[in-house]
């Protein structure tokens, strides 16, 4: 596409790599470049840099965000340590990460107000997502509740909770879904993910740890949070409405932003120089104390200063520890302006073979001809099967969802009642209600086989529930009486129960309708291969065939439909 007058969101742009990226797009000429990042200060500095290297750029084209995207608005500038602190926003961490995805949590959180205030065409992540997941360190807070457990702490159900918060795949796939409805709502084209393998590109042998085992379980914590983040990606690039989804994932060090020398700093704060003289040694006996009380050593009153490599978010390099990491057979590295040409490379509708998403499309094993030609034989074998046992295989509720069986069944009842798509269709929906459920009234095994499998069904006066000791819709969540209110009844009977109301045989009717319309208007004539459900794939109406309309559903009225063959 051509990034001339659209707006880019530049997540991470303080970053090496999204600073790269945002030079570069000025050479692009954009409406408006939205720099983003963690800190107030961070999304400023770039802003400054890029209007000190770019003069006459006007004041609103490049403009500052800053905050948290992975929670909700009203979070986003609180620390994680403040917000997990307090009872009562750690709740609010993880109500937005567990509870159902809706509406309103979607439009409480702080990328869709982001989207929402600038509506950008362009989207490109350089965040470290896997890191800022991974680095939460679920294994700690494992240990910290265990040992609540074993103490019998007072302070078990904060540690627990914690623990809770710090669940990667939860936070991960409520993140994609906060990120694709935010885009799909506000009309982004295009979203570019600067990934990351988490080793720098090396394998389980890494040496790079924190003290800890090696392979670090925290370091392949970052790996496992950075694939399936790609399979999301993944999945959001196969959906027909989301926006076009790319990734670019080095696998080497990144490097580098600039070279000076002064003061060091880890984690943004600078490293105190201490002294610890021999005479005040530590006499190693009985236990080993891992943090003093901070009587230990003698602070020397100034910070360690000294010649660094800023590589930006992973921090300050001695010369030492950039030439080991670089060497080769060591991770080696990659510079940000290469990563920067390749991401406006793809954005423009270039391929520059770097794109993980394209990859797994191409090395992806996708529906076969041979699969396809044994489809109808395998239909045909089922067929015989059920004449032969004098049954119909409807559903069992082992694929999924609830509504599928629901569908299969309502499908499979109007086929008793009335043969035919043109039978069905010529009659009333409240006679239709009334012949369905006079044949369940009548049909105790049929009655039998859907309440089984924990579908319900709601009769047509809907108040009067059939249903077994359990029932699939609404799924358990910790409470076992809901309230029942109109609104909830018209929710559970949509997505899993067989619903004789008329309004639900009035839309039956309208399917009905809305397919021989569709079908009909087709020439007469057109024997090409470009339509699929012409009249002999719907026997001229003259059946009703439960598979086929539940298929129809997914794929044209819930708009379930494969993107990709």
């Amino acid at each position: 596409m051509d990034i001339k007058n659209k707006t880019v969101l530049v997540l991470g742009g303080w970053g090496l790599v999204g600073s790269a990226i945002c030079r570069q797009l000025m050479e692009e000429h954009p409406k408006r470049i939205v720099v983003s990042s963690l800190n107030e200060s961070e999304a400023k500095e770039a802003v400054a840099a890029l209007r000190r290297e770019f003069p006459r750029a006007g004041r609103n084209l490049i403009v500052p965000w800053w905050g948290k995207i992975f929670v909700r608005h009203s979070l986003k500038d609180k620390p994680r340590d403040e917000i997990l602190s307090n009872r009562s926003t750690r709740e609010l961490l993880i109500d937005d990460m567990l509870d159902e995805f809706t509406l309103t949590v979607v439009e409480r959180s702080a990328i869709y107000q982001l989207l929402k205030k600038f509506k950008p065409a362009v989207v490109v992540d350089c965040i470290n997502s896997a890191t800022a997941i991974a680095y939460q360190d679920l294994f700690q807070s494992a240990r910290a509740v265990r040992k609540s457990i074993k103490a019998g702490s007072a302070d078990l159900v904060e540690v627990t909770e914690r623990l809770i918060a710090t669940q990667y795949t939860p936070q991960l796939i409520r993140h994609v879904q906060l990120l694709y409805r935010s885009m799909q709502m506000f009309g982004t084209i295009i979203y570019v993910k600067i990934g990351t393998s988490g080793t720098g590109g090396m394998g389980l042998n890494i040496p790079y740890t924190h003290s800890e085992e090696r392979p670090s379980s925290v370091l392949l914590s970052k790996s496992s949070v950075a694939g399936a983040h790609t399979m999301l990606l993944f999945l959001m690039g196969r959906t027909p409405d989301a926006p076009i989804t790319k990734e670019i994932k080095p696998t080497a060090a990144i490097a580098w932003k600039r070279i000076g020398f002064g003061e060091i700093k880890r984690k943004g704060k600078p490293i105190e120089m201490i002294d610890c003289p021999p005479d005040d040694g530590v006499q190693l006996k009985g236990t080993l104390k891992l943090k003093m009380d901070g009587t230990q050593g003698t602070s020397l009153g100034r910070s360690l200063q000294s010649v660094f490599i800023d590589t930006g978010e992973n921090g300050l390099f001695s010369r030492g520890e950039f030439e080991t990491i670089s060497t080769p057979g060591q991770m080696e590295f990659v510079t940000p302006e290469e990563i920067a040409e390749s991401v406006i490379y793809e954005i423009r509708g270039g391929n520059t073979g770097h794109d993980i998403i394209n990859a797994l499309d191409n090395a992806t094993l996708n529906p076969t001809y041979r699969a396809g030609y044994l489809f109808e034989s395998a239909i045909k074998y089922m067929k015989e099967l059920e004449a032969k046992h004098g049954t119909q295989s409807v559903a069992f509720e082992i694929l999924g969802p609830p509504r599928l069986s629901k569908l299969l069944y309502e499908a499979y009842l109007l086929q008793l009642c009335y043969g035919s798509m043109n039978a069905a269709r010529r009659t009333t929906p409240k006679e239709m209600s009334a012949k369905l459920e006079q044949l369940i009234r009548a049909n105790s095994e049929l009655r039998a086989q859907i309440i089984s499998i924990g579908i319900p069904i709601l009769l047509a006066d809907g108040k009067t529930l059939l249903r077994g000791k359990e029932i699939k819709i609404p799924p358990y969540r910790g409470e076992n009486d809901l309230p029942i209110t109109e609104k909830a009844l018209d929710s559970w009977a949509y997505d899993g129960w067989v619903d004789l109301r008329p309004k639900n045989m009035k839309r039956w009717k309208l399917r009905f309708e809305t397919i021989i319309q569709d079908t009909k208007s087709i020439p007469p004539n057109e024997t090409s291969s470009r339509h699929l459900r012409n009249p002999r794939y719907w026997n001229s109406f003259e059946e009703i065939e439960p598979g086929k309309l539940a298929g129809w559903i997914f794929s044209e009225e819930e708009h379930g439909k494969r993107m990709k063959a």
